[in-house]
């Protein structure tokens, strides 16, 4: 499938897993679910589906609870992380039916079992649904705890033969500093993975930037904020930074 998605004109990348932070569901409000926000990103992912490509996304769940936050606030660390688990689960939802109300077929595979929302996730199962065009949300992170959804996207990425890892952010790529804080902050349209890891650059934790390293899997970090910055991206143009 993926040698045949590489096939489609324009595109670079035809097999991709895209992972959007919590926080990027909330908008300007910080927490929470802003619908007018969710409709935005996912007009952007359906522009991506139409193009052909296989798409998976992972979604955080920093809106609703982020559990190494809650875990340094006094809760127990594998409790506020399963609850983390269960927040992207409310994300996953959220973008399926937003998706779906616009006519995209899609599949939520958790790795906590809850057959009432959702599939279990099941590789060959995922793997079926990418083959007959459905867009397939991974949710419940790793379904376990003291991994972060970063290392969860890496892991679907690799077991679904992804292409590359779209990391949408809400900055424009990876810099030498976080941008926010510090004005010097210069950057960088390409760095390498030990790059990543030796000068501490944020881009994913140590495990999901090392798998990625392993597997020969590039990361593209981009600004969720700009309007066809993922097209652009999969279609091979320059956009945010490149991580390989």
């Amino acid at each position: 499938m993926s040698e045949q998605m590489t096939q489609l004109d324009g595109v670079k990348y035809g097999r991709v897993l895209l992972k959007l932070s919590g926080e990027a569901l909330a908008g300007e409000r910080g927490f929470g679910i802003d619908p007018p926000v969710v409709d935005r990103l996912t007009n952007e992912v359906m522009q991506v589906h139409e193009m052909g490509v296989a798409l998976g996304l992972v979604v955080g769940g920093g809106n609703i609870v982020r559990g190494t936050i809650a875990s340094q606030r006094g809760m127990d660390r594998v409790t506020a992380d399963y609850m983390g688990m269960l927040s992207t689960i409310i994300n996953a939802m959220a973008l399926q039916d937003m998706l779906e109300r616009k006519g995209v077929e899609t599949r939520v595979m958790t790795a906590i079992r809850m057959e009432e929302l959702a599939e279990p996730y099941i590789r060959r199962r995922a793997l079926r649904h990418l083959e007959k065009g459905r867009v397939v949300i991974f949710a419940g992170g790793t379904g376990n705890p003291y991994f972060s959804t970063d290392t969860a996207a890496v892991l679907r990425a690799i077991e679904m033969g992804a292409d590359v890892i779209i990391k949408a952010t809400k900055v424009s790529g990876v810099y030498t500093a976080d941008p926010v804080k510090d004005p010097d902050a210069t950057f960088l349209p390409t760095v390498s993975f030990q790059e990543v890891v030796a000068n501490e650059l944020g881009v994913m934790d140590a495990p999901a930037v090392s798998l990625c390293k392993e597997n020969g899997l590039p990361i593209i970090v981009l600004d969720v904020g700009r309007k066809g910055a993922i097209e652009a991206a999969i279609r091979g143009e320059e956009v945010g930074t490149l991580v390989s």
